[in-house]
């Protein structure tokens, strides 16, 4: 791995070298697969519907289903309408879902397909429903693809019926796991509020085992629940990437007022969400969730020597990386690497200004940026922690520094999408694994006379 890094400083203005992301069809996939009965559909090659579904499904150790338009090189050439009308009447008659979201690949986008006009001559059955996004591979990433699928969902479901609005909260809960969506819900009802969130991925992609297989497992948000989300009083749209979009489009075609909020990982996100329900909903915060937060400032005193004062290089989608780089300030670590493949020079403006703040001012904040330049960084200026995917492995592999494993994908461990790093909870588990992967650490390396039993 040293090998593939120069010595000297190396410039790439042109492609990426191991980005930090993947493209937006996969966002949109997933977003699709949070409605109750939903079957999404790849308009593009076989090869592109495989490769989403594939890292999908190793990410959440789940069966994938998605259907796709199987081009080939008449369609490539002509266009794909043929194909998708096919498409959408075959997976009707065969696999029955509720709802077909389609979504675009790079192929069908440059090609130029009118999707709603097709959708339009298509032959979709009574009662049956048909979205689309446009996602093309050659722009943003998954982060983009997730925020344009649920827009489309907005766009052809939520519905106003022009009555006093319901005291009931949306929830856009951005490109979380199941078990964060889980725990999302889990707070909200606990301050007592009628929640609707949606993508939902729970029970569809954290589903138990069962005796007999189910192609619609009963979970995600039901289209029902979706369409009165116009109704309802507020909407939470947690992490400007995956969820503004949709939350600024409920709030133009329905009149919800929208809050955006940060995904809540950490005390301060997690703070604001709860505080968020509360002012807009007037209701008490429960003794649970004050006796949750006091355990998790409690811990944070109990074992900041564990972690205070070190540095840490954090990568990953900018919506998980923004409020983890401000929790890990909060523990008193150093963030001085922070990238995300992902584009948008907000992300650089929002990081350097919680740095700065923080005292910190020597640092490398990268939007769009690639694990290339990321392994640059560590090189020349070596942290004692990295925090992101599954694809940080190889650094702290070549540079021979602990891995914590947070965001998506990880490939190489179980159990993570079951797991919330998101409320309180959440933080008491990133706690923990930063601080037993520094303990690890230190025990591999001490001199005997430093092995320690308790530390």
């Amino acid at each position: 791995m040293l090998e593939c890094i120069p010595k000297e400083p190396a410039e790439h203005t042109i492609g990426k070298i191991n980005p930090a992301k993947t493209c937006q069809p996969l966002g949109a996939m997933y977003a699709s697969l949070g409605i109750h009965g939903c079957l999404p559909h790849s308009h593009g090659s076989q090869g592109c519907c495989a490769y989403h579904r594939m890292h999908l499904t190793r990410h959440f150790r789940e069966p994938v289903m998605a259907s796709s338009s199987s081009f080939t090189e008449g369609a490539s050439v002509f266009g794909g309408a043929a194909n998708l009308k096919t498409s959408i009447k075959n997976v009707f008659e065969i696999y029955n879902p509720d709802i077909m979201a389609v979504h675009t690949t790079c192929l069908s986008e440059t090609i130029g397909d009118d999707i709603p006009s097709i959708i339009k001559q298509a032959e979709v059955p009574e009662g049956k429903i048909v979205i689309h996004a446009n996602t093309p591979s050659y722009v943003g990433s998954h982060i983009t693809g997730f925020s344009n699928m649920c827009r489309a969902i907005v766009a052809y479901l939520a519905e106003s019926d022009g009555t006093a609005k319901k005291e009931q909260v949306n929830i856009l809960p951005g490109f979380v796991n199941p078990g964060d969506m889980r725990e999302i819900k889990r707070i909200v009802g606990a301050l007592g509020v009628p929640l609707i969130l949606y993508p939902d991925t729970t029970g569809v992609l954290d589903s138990p085992l069962t005796n007999r297989y189910a192609m619609y497992p009963e979970g995600g948000a039901t289209i029902e629940s979706i369409r009165d989300s116009g109704n309802s009083k507020l909407t939470l749209a947690l992490g400007s990437w995956s969820s503004d979009a949709a939350g600024n489009l409920l709030q133009e075609k329905c009149s919800v007022p929208g809050v955006p909020l940060k995904v809540p990982i950490g005390i301060k996100a997690t703070d604001d969400l709860i505080m968020a329900i509360k002012n807009g909903f007037d209701v008490e915060v429960p003794q649970s969730l004050t006796l949750e937060r006091g355990q998790v400032v409690d811990t944070l005193i109990d074992t900041n020597f564990h972690y205070q004062g070190k540095k840490v290089a954090v990568f990953g989608d900018p919506d998980i990386v923004i409020p983890l780089a401000e929790f890990l300030l909060t523990m008193g670590m150093i963030p001085v690497h922070v990238l995300t493949g992902t584009p948008g020079k907000r992300f650089e403006t929002e990081i350097r200004q919680m740095l700065e703040e923080a005292g910190i001012k020597e640092s490398h904040v990268r939007a769009e940026g690639d694990l290339f330049e990321l392994h640059q960084w560590i090189r020349d200026e070596p942290v004692d922690l990295l925090i992101g995917t599954t694809y940080g492995k190889y650094i702290a592999r070549a540079e021979d520094i602990p891995l914590v494993r947070v965001g998506f994908p990880i490939l190489d461990r179980a159990v993570q999408p079951l797991m919330p790093i998101v409320g309180y909870r959440g933080a008491l588990r990133l706690i923990e694994m930063i601080s037993n992967a520094l303990l690890d650490r230190r025990d591999r390396d001490c001199l005997d006379e430093d092995y320690e039993l308790v530390l």
